[in-house]
This record gives structure tokens, C-alpha cells and sequence, in this order.
């Protein structure tokens, strides 16, 4: 059961900060996705920071997209991506509007509504692997581009939202380089994740695609 007191939404302030602040910050955060089949909640439990014009490995290095646009807009809105023609991502844009900011939501534990989840992805071994890498979370939560610029901060009925939750304490935060960053982004230790959690994803360097002859 999760104590009445975790359930408080984050306001779009925590999300108006540097984006290394709240990508640390996140962990342990609850992310509420609110679907037809019921509400999900899941524990954040590993982040990536992706510092815009001033991080080459960031989809807003070069500037504003069709796709990225949501980057470039106010705090606390979400931020979804598709990948590999296969797999979309959820992120979470930060800093003030305008800076194009965000986390990406790598791993996390779900803590309610885990039968939901686990229609999604009948791949999964055990609960621990539901929300195990960036994909797994957004196929077991039901996210993709529809998605792409929620407002997660907003009151009232909405798909996606941040609580409260349990925030972990400084000497549990591991950080590290972000997996598969390839260039002089991969030199960042912007990887986030809570120590020894077993929702943690692997952590994998950047391997080149060869291209098919």
C-alpha cells in the first residue's frame, strides 16, 4: 500500500530546474499512467539527462524539430519518441521554457497495477524485468506518440502524472555514463539509477549499425 503522503503530484517547479538536478531527483518519484484497463503506478529507479544545444548526445543538440518540438516547451510536459521503427521512449522535459531539457525514464518497479502490465509485456520473466530499459517501460505502461506533450503536471483527469513517492537519499544515487551514446556525448556520467535496485537495466555501450551490404 502507498501511504497517502506519496501520493502528492510534483509541481511544475521541481521540473524548472538544471536538468542534472531533477534527473537525480526523480529517483524513487511514482509516475501514475492512468489507462482504460486501469491506473498504473510505477517507481522511478533509473534516469538518463539529455542537457539540449549543450549535449551532442541530446535530440535537441541541433535544434528544434517536427519531432522533438515538446523539448523546447514549458516543464513537466512528456516528452515520447519512437525508435528502431520498433520501440517509443518517455522522457520528461525540464528547465525553463524554451531550454530543451529532459530525462529519459529508463527502468522503475511497478508498485500497482502490475497485472496490467504484465498483459503488455508476456516477454517479461518476473515483475522486476516489466519496466527493465527505457522500451519495456513504455510498452508496459501503454505509452507512445499519442502521448507525446502531456502535461504531467496538470490537475484533474489526465493519462500521465509524478508524485511524491519516497525520493532515495544521496549515498544510494550510482551514476555513470548513458547507455548507447555514441560521439562526445558518450563522455557524460548522466546515467542515473538507484544502487543495487534489481529493476535496473544493464548498462551497454554504443555499438556502430552496420549497414546491410
Amino acid at each position: 500500500m502507498i501511504a497517502t503522503s506519496d501520493r502528492t503530484p510534483l509541481p511544475r517547479t521541481f521540473f524548472d530546474r538544471p536538468v542534472l538536478e531533477v534527473a537525480q531527483d526523480l529517483l524513487g518519484r511514482h509516475l501514475v499512467r492512468t489507462a482504460p484497463d486501469g491506473p498504473i503506478t510505477l517507481r522511478l529507479t533509473e534516469v538518463e539527462a539529455y542537457d539540449g544545444p549543450n549535449d551532442p548526445g541530446s535530440h535537441a543538440y541541433r535544434g528544434p524539430t517536427a519531432r522533438n518540438g515538446v523539448m523546447f516547451g514549458p516543464p513537466g510536459h512528456v516528452y515520447v519518441y519512437f525508435t528502431y521503427g520498433m520501440w517509443h521512449c518517455m522522457n520528461l522535459v525540464c528547465g525553463p521554457d524554451g531550454t530543451a531539457g529532459a530525462v529519459l525514464l529508463r527502468a522503475g518497479e511497478i508498485v500497482e497495477g502490475a497485472e496490467s502490465a504484465r498483459k503488455r509485456r508476456l516477454s517479461a520473466r518476473n515483475d522486476k524485468e516489466l519496466a527493465k530499459g527505457p522500451a519495456r517501460l513504455a510498452t508496459a505502461l501503454d505509452v507512445d506518440r499519442a502521448l507525446d506533450g502531456t502535461d504531467a503536471c496538470a490537475t484533474g483527469d489526465t493519462p500521465l502524472r509524478i508524485l511524491t513517492g519516497t525520493p532515495v537519499t544521496s549515498d544510494q544515487v550510482r551514476s555513470g555514463p548513458r547507455t548507447g551514446v555514441s560521439g562526445d556525448g558518450a563522455v557524460h556520467p548522466w546515467r542515473y539509477w538507484v544502487a543495487d535496485d534489481p529493476t535496473v537495466s544493464p548498462y551497454r555501450a554504443h555499438v556502430p549499425r552496420r549497414r546491410r551490404s
